[in-house]
């Protein structure tokens, strides 16, 4: 009897969702509704998807609403009773190119992702799906896979370690994120540092480096460009992640880093105007000589001193 009930009950919820699944059109999109019956704890919280705004616009083309906007047309899918190989496009049987195709559909439209397809990421097959998990996602903005530096990290071991160095930007401690300073989907080049700039950097203000978004006092222009500031960029002297330096300096003390440009070859220190670079009155030998911003204070630009004095 209980046999009975329970094939009738399954009979009936059956008939009810053929009933209320819309007709399939001529191409195999039946809609999402069709989704839930088996999908539900996917489509109880798809309400909280930036995703969801295709069904509610009202506005897209079946091919672009809902589950089938990403998975293609369900028909087949829904007639065979499930399986991973009757869905068009499924995301986990993807190789990486086909994925970045199907999400780029929509988001190529997006000028934050213009360039993915040149992208250090693309070019070593990372695809979408590596970072962001659509249905499940960790975190409340971007549906990324994990916490955003912890994502990153899992690729970048290195910069985990050096963010673990006493002079450091505060990304473990949530100050800032990875993002502040990197486009993970690729950048357009700037005419900072040209070829040898980092790949994938955020530009502020359009071509300048991502470090100018904070530190802006270093920005200029100046009337007296320090070269290396304006040409090479930040980097030239500090190391960006993370050092065992103060002011993440690349060297320990400040006048070994000075002295990899100002050697005493020709235009550093050696005009007529200048203080020669070792002189009983500017004796490098001399603790009180070897911290050059003790006198050269502006060292990122000045606009009253040449020499970048006070």
């Amino acid at each position: 009897m209980r046999i009975l009930l329970l094939l009738l009950l399954t009979t009936a919820a059956a008939a009810q969702n053929q009933a209320a699944a819309p007709p399939a059109s001529a191409s195999g999109f039946i809609g999402s509704n069709a989704c839930k019956t088996c999908h539900a704890d996917v489509w109880m919280n798809f309400y909280k998807n930036p995703h969801y705004k295709s069904i509610v616009s009202g506005k897209e083309p079946r091919e672009k609403t809902g589950c089938e906007g990403c998975h293609g047309p369900a028909q087949k899918h829904v007639e065979a009773r499930g399986g991973k190989t009757t869905i068009p496009q499924a995301f986990s049987l993807m190789q990486p190119k086909q994925a970045l195709d199907t999400c780029l559909g929509c988001h190529a439209r997006d000028l934050a992702r213009a360039n993915i397809q040149r992208s250090e990421h693309t070019r070593n097959g990372v695809a979408c799906t590596s970072c962001h998990s659509i249905h499940h996602s960790a975190t409340p903005k971007y549906l990324l896979a994990k916490k955003q530096n912890e994502l990153c990290y899992g690729c970048h071991a290195t910069v985990r370690a050096q963010f673990s160095m006493p002079s450091k930007h505060r990304v473990n401690e949530g100050f800032m994120q990875c993002s502040d300073c990197h486009n993970p989907h690729g950048s357009f080049d700037a005419t900072w540092k040209m070829g040898q700039k980092p790949r994938m950097m955020q530009q502020a203000l359009n071509t300048e480096s991502p470090c100018i978004k904070c530190h802006i006092d270093k920005r200029g222009p100046f009337v007296y460009e320090h070269a290396p500031v304006r040409v090479e960029g930040c980097e030239t002297c500090h190391s960006p992640h993370g050092s065992m330096n103060a002011k993440l300096l690349r060297r320990p003390v400040v006048f070994t880093v000075c002295l990899e440009c100002h050697n005493g070859a020709a235009g550093f220190g050696t005009r007529n105007d200048a203080i020669p670079l070792q002189s009983n009155r500017h004796n490098m030998l001399d603790p009180k000589f070897q911290k050059c911003t003790t006198c050269h204070v502006a060292i990122h630009g000045s606009n009253s001193d040449a020499f970048f004095l006070r």
